[in-house]
């Protein structure tokens, strides 16, 4: 049948499925592995979490390996299409942000108005916070460079400079790796774990989530970086990369306001 609109209608696709049941296990994983639930002294959050992350790479390698696929099929994406895409990203950054400001709510509640279970003091008695300007500002740093790098990147892409984008790209894969791994460190340095109360809580969830947001973005990098090699982009038509830059920005931005209310207002 000749199709009469300019849409396109997506096939049946397991993709949705494999990733709800993921995230399904993930949350039921998660709360068993931090509540310390054991069976002969072996977590019993261990197998959801590995069955969950096991369906959340496979969904994430089936899902853009569909995608990639149909752009690649003359007339499917046409403008209407690419707009939708566009509006499509917009709403789930949008989605995003209203998830971190959940955490943003939670901690500013109980900041501004400490209660007997704080000691009447933010941040709680007993809590001795991390020094803003030591690992968390090299990170700061690090993020922003790496925003830089990825606009610059963006500039070759518009030009049709394909191997400078790659080349820029992959800088910023490697800023974002080495983000990742300091976060880690610092964590390995913080003095309060993630039981010890409504601080620690706010604190691990949102930044534990940030650095899970800039995992996501670095694998999307790297997927551009090699649709890039295998000559999926143009000047004129290169949205899957226009997209991760988008969400990268928005994760810069994030951080920046992680680091100044967590790190900065919230420090002794």
């Amino acid at each position: 049948m000749q199709k009469k609109h300019p849409y396109h209608i997506v096939s049946p696709s397991p993709w949705p499925f494999v990733s709800s049941l993921a995230v399904l296990c993930l949350g039921i994983g998660a709360p068993l592995l931090f509540h310390g639930f054991t069976y002969q002294d072996i977590s019993l959050g261990y197998g959801p979490l590995a069955i969950g992350g096991f369906l959340l790479l496979y969904s994430f390698y089936g899902w853009w390996r569909d995608v990639i696929n149909e752009s690649n099929i003359p007339g499917l994406h046409g403008p209407e299409v690419r707009q939708g895409f566009k509006f499509g990203m917009v709403l789930f950054i949008a989605s995003e942000l209203m998830f971190f400001v959940s955490f943003f709510w939670a901690y500013f509640h109980s900041g501004i108005f400490p209660n007997e279970a704080t000691g009447f003091q933010w941040p709680p008695v007993g809590i001795e916070t991390l020094d803003p300007f030591h690992l968390p500002f090299l990170n700061t740093l690090i993020l922003l460079l790496s925003g830089s790098t990825l606009t610059w990147a963006h500039f070759d892409m518009v030009e049709g400079h394909t191997k400078e984008m790659m080349r820029k790209t992959a800088y910023t894969i490697g800023l974002g790796c080495l983000f990742m791994v300091i976060q880690g460190l610092e964590y390995s340095h913080a003095s309060f774990s993630l039981q010890d109360g409504i601080y620690p809580s706010t604190f691990y969830l949102a930044t534990g989530f940030h650095g899970f947001h800039v995992l996501v973005g670095v694998i999307f990098l790297m997927v551009c970086w090699f649709r890039a090699r295998a000559g999926h982009y143009d000047e004129n038509d290169h949205f899957g990369f226009e997209a991760a830059a988008w969400y990268w920005h928005f994760v810069d931005v994030i951080w920046l306001f992680l680091f100044i209310s967590m790190y900065c207002w919230g420090a002794h």
